[in-house]
């Protein structure tokens, strides 16, 4: 890395936002619907690997990963290559219409490296929610049952059957019903809030008893981290348990890897961490480095399951956004990018439970390789959840150049997003910038 430790990444030029900033943002002010309101009042001009640059010349790094989109990082190379020249073939025909051999190669690809064991397949679609949704359609065909259960702090999206299983009302619920009938929520376990995986699943059984029967259950939907939830990370029990739960009553299990999927806790999977397969898998995100394409992956006889066309749309599996995820694949390869998220964990992890020791607010350190998050609390006693923290930390850290993101059910962690392709000096940039916000707002 030689002269790489003495460049900085972080370049602050202007006050935050800059000038041309607030400049768009008023123009955003009158043009943009009021609910997409702004994060970061900050305007993006470029983005490469771990770094983005405003449009008043100031550089960050960024943590925020376009929302945990960007594992490979903002623009790689190879990606814009792949991009480029599909682009310049044809962008588009329906895949069920007129077929194309990127959308065969990806499943093959795809399929090869997901933890199934017996024939497997794949069906594509743009966004997150949309996999979701598809999901529950394939478990309901194959199960010919109408029920799905979620968990309390899951999130699954923002379009109606995924919007009722994510379980958060402020922002994304509230004066938006009614919702899809048929889905129950039970408790997910939680450690640091003495939720065990003994009760989790104790709730589980119970509602088969109080809410629903098991025979009518399609589907349990389960991520092995809530992304959303504060990056809650699922026990090994607790998995086994679901899975065991699923066998004996026929339902299947529907594993959310959208934002834990692609290398984001040290395997290309989460569920791996746990020798748990699951029925269908849906991925979303960090697939296309930030162009929409989301998929379901399963076992064959369930995505086989429903009837001609009954699964689809215009848009299942856009051939420039699948050339960018064969390019991420390749990239995941030649990088060995599974692994760097182990050893980005570990360092991050390691400057986190120092932070602990300094500051009592921060009550919980916690996630699965490179997918970390600290809670704050008002008191490590009560453990009062402290949502202005997170939101001041996030300010403060802004000013110093480091894009940082909230999460958990009360919005009072911040979690880590960042690109795999990060270097060591910008980790360690980075990881002072935080730790500067954090000295700043809990001193």
């Amino acid at each position: 890395m030689g002269d790489m430790a003495t460049t900085r990444a972080i370049r602050l030029t202007t006050k935050i936002p800059g000038p041309r900033s607030r400049e768009i943002v008023e123009r955003k002010e009158r043009v943009i619907a009021k609910p997409m309101s702004l994060y970061l009042p900050i305007v993006a001009a470029e983005g490469h690997g771990s770094t983005l640059t405003d449009v008043d010349g100031n550089s960050y790094l960024d943590f925020t990963g376009g929302v945990g989109c960007l594992n490979v990082g903002h623009s790689h190379p190879k990606v814009v290559e792949a991009v480029q020249e599909q682009a310049a073939r044809f962008l588009h025909t329906d895949f069920t219409i007129i077929p194309y051999e990127v959308c065969v190669t990806l499943a093959e690809r795809l399929l090869a490296v997901a933890p199934f064991s017996g024939p497997a397949k794949a069906a594509f679609f743009n966004a997150g929610t949309e996999a979701v949704e598809n999901a529950v359609k394939f478990a309901r065909s194959y199960t010919r049952r109408p029920a799905v259960i979620g968990f309390e702090g899951a999130f699954h999206g923002r379009t109606l059957l995924s919007l009722t299983l994510t379980s958060k009302t402020h922002p994304y619920k509230a004066g938006l019903g009614p919702f899809a009938p048929e889905v129950y929520r039970v408790p997910f376990p939680n450690a640091y809030r003495g939720i065990t995986s003994a009760d989790a699943l104790a709730a589980l059984e119970r509602a088969f008893i109080t809410q629903v029967a098991a025979e009518t259950v399609a589907a349990i939907v389960l991520e092995p981290v809530q992304g959303e939830g504060g990056f809650i990370v699922a026990p090994q029990e607790f998995v086994s348990g679901v899975r065991a739960i699923c066998d004996r009553h026929g339902i299947v299990l529907v594993v959310d890897e959208v934002q834990t999927g692609f290398g984001r806790t040290g395997r290309m999977f989460a569920i791996e961490h746990y020798g748990v397969e699951p029925d269908l898998m849906t991925v979303a995100k960090s697939i296309a480095a930030g162009l929409p394409l989301s998929g379901v992956l399963g076992k064959a006889e369930i995505m086989d399951a429903p009837g001609d066309s009954a699964v689809g749309g215009t848009f299942v599996g856009n051939p420039v956004a699948q050339a960018a995820a064969l390019a991420v694949l390749d990239v995941f390869e030649e990088e060995g990018l599974v692994e760097r998220a182990e050893r980005i964990g570990e360092t991050i992890r390691g400057r986190m439970l120092a932070w602990q020791e300094r500051h009592s607010q921060i009550g919980d350190v916690r996630g699965l390789g490179a997918m970390l998050a600290i809670e704050y609390v008002r008191d490590p006693v009560t453990k009062e959840p402290a949502p202005e923290l997170a939101a001041r930390v996030a300010e403060e850290a802004a000013q110093r150049g480091l894009l940082l993101l909230k999460a958990g059910t009360y919005s009072n962690c911040n979690r880590v997003l960042c690109p795999l392709v990060i270097t060591d000096s910008e980790l360690d940039e980075a990881l002072g910038a935080w730790e500067d916000a954090l000295d700043a707002v809990l001193a």
